[in-house]
């Protein structure tokens, strides 16, 4: 299946939770588990809102505080601008959930910035081990790992630090934890073949940060989102969150701009932040669609096609070799055209299953010169067919059978052929294996 994220409202790591929960809240208890496991401290519950427009889902954490928490569900801290924390923007972690847009930062100032609740830092190597050692299934390990360090990275720039030496605010790692987590084993759980996400609003203002007032989106966020395609809506704020853009990094790679597959629309779900934008609802919907079962006798299919003309043919055939060995690959194919300036060059295609598309992509741009390649999904009919092997004259020959419509015939492997020297005894071999292997067939039917 494939999720498309309609960022109406913006990104946060608890919306994205939020929304994937609503769509399927048979995994809510495998999410609160793994969060446990990663720190037992930390709990978290889903729950039903409408905000008078559309109805879904926010994702609430409770977690170790130095103070009585607020209202409910605006569970990421107790002062969400405390900025008392390294080098790291507490806007990362220690307000980079719903609660990015439970209030805009470039005018809501009315949380106690004192910072008399200080307590501390969590350096990102000290998450890192705990996510190490947490008993979590490998996957979600890997996506949260993943997630995480897309975060520590971007800091580690704007900042111009080591990534070990980034440090996120005390209470606000245990949200991101929550966040991040979450995320991951959705990600991990639902198994989805690609994701999507729509143009993502900019929003604009303010955040205020140890570091004085910065720009929205914040200068990690700016980072992360390299590539996405973004939009200006008029309204203020931080729309999409430090932790919203790393997991839309981890989900999307340097392929951003990917668009909305055709496909069969299923679930959809509605993940609430606790900001109130004026005139639209806070939410991130995500779009489950999945794609359409081919009918009898079709298959689906993905072409990819692309042409090379400064790769030697002896190189080239390696190539090609090793990306039909490639999992998914059905076939490949080289022709030769003629293309600019009059040079020869090898027009290639390949014909690979859907799900096994973007491994097939960087096949190609790994074993051949090619740095662009063009790719659709197709439909193809297939007729019924069989393999069987048959003996004769003391050897095994494969032989295929297919069921068509003026009947049935049989093609023999010919490499099973190989090693018989001369043309007419190789035929003769494959002649009268295709024939003992449709008389088997016709005598067990």
């Amino acid at each position: 299946m494939h999720i498309h994220l309609d960022a109406l409202g913006g990104v946060a790591g608890d919306m994205f939770a939020a929304a994937l929960l609503d769509a399927f809240p048979e995994h809510q208890a495998g999410v609160s588990a793994s969060i446990r496991a990663v720190d037992a401290r930390i709990a978290c519950a889903v729950r039903a809102h409408n905000d008078g427009i559309l109805s879904g889902a926010r994702f609430a954490v409770s977690a170790p505080g130095p103070e009585p928490r607020p209202a409910p569900l605006r569970h990421e801290h107790p002062a969400p601008h405390d900025h008392a924390h390294g080098h790291d923007h507490s806007h990362d972690h220690s307000h980079d959930h719903s609660h990015d847009h439970s209030h805009d930062h470039s005018h809501d100032h009315s949380h106690d910035h004192s910072h008399a609740h200080d307590h501390g830092h969590r350096p990102w190597s000290e998450i890192r081990a705990a996510l190490g050692a947490a008993d979590l299934a490998p996957a979600v390990r890997a996506h949260a790992l993943g997630i995480f360090g897309h975060l520590a990275d971007a800091e580690a720039r704007v900042h111009g630090i080591a990534v070990e030496a980034v440090a996120f605010h005390e209470v606000g790692a245990f949200d991101s934890i929550a966040d991040i987590v979450a995320a991951a084993h959705l990600i991990a759980a639902l198994e989805v073949r690609s994701w999507s996400v729509s143009a993502l609003p900019l929003g604009s203002g303010r955040v205020r940060t140890q570091h004085g007032p910065l720009p929205v989106p914040a200068p990690a966020t700016t980072l992360l989102l390299d590539g996405f395609a973004t939009l200006d809506d008029g309204i203020p704020g931080e729309r999409v969150t430090p932790t919203g853009a790393a997991i839309l990094r981890h989900l999307c790679g340097d392929d951003p701009g990917r668009g909305r597959p055709r496909g069969i629309l299923g679930r959809t779900g509605i993940g609430f932040g606790t900001k109130v934008l004026p005139g639209l609802s806070n939410c991130l919907r995500a779009l489950v669609l999945e794609e359409a079962a081919p009918g009898p006798g079709r298959r689906a299919l993905a072409v990819i096609a692309f042409e090379v003309d400064d790769q030697s043919g002896e190189d080239l055939a390696m190539g090609l070799d090793r990306l039909r060995a490639e999992p998914g690959v059905v076939d490949v194919v080289q022709m030769p055209v003629i293309g600019k300036k009059g040079r020869m060059m090898a027009r290639i295609q390949v014909l690979v299953r859907p799900e096994c598309l973007e491994a097939a992509i960087a096949a190609c741009f790994r074993e051949t010169t090619t740095i662009g390649l063009r790719y659709h999904r197709v439909e193809g009919a297939v007729l019924e067919r069989a393999a069987r092997a048959v003996e004769h004259d003391g050897r095994s020959v494969r032989v295929k059978i297919v069921d068509r419509p003026g009947g049935r015939t049989a093609k023999a492997e010919a490499d099973d052929a190989r090693d018989r020297a001369g043309h007419a005894t190789r035929v003769a071999l494959r002649r009268e294996a295709e024939r003992l292997a449709l008389e088997q067939e016709q005598e067990e039917r």
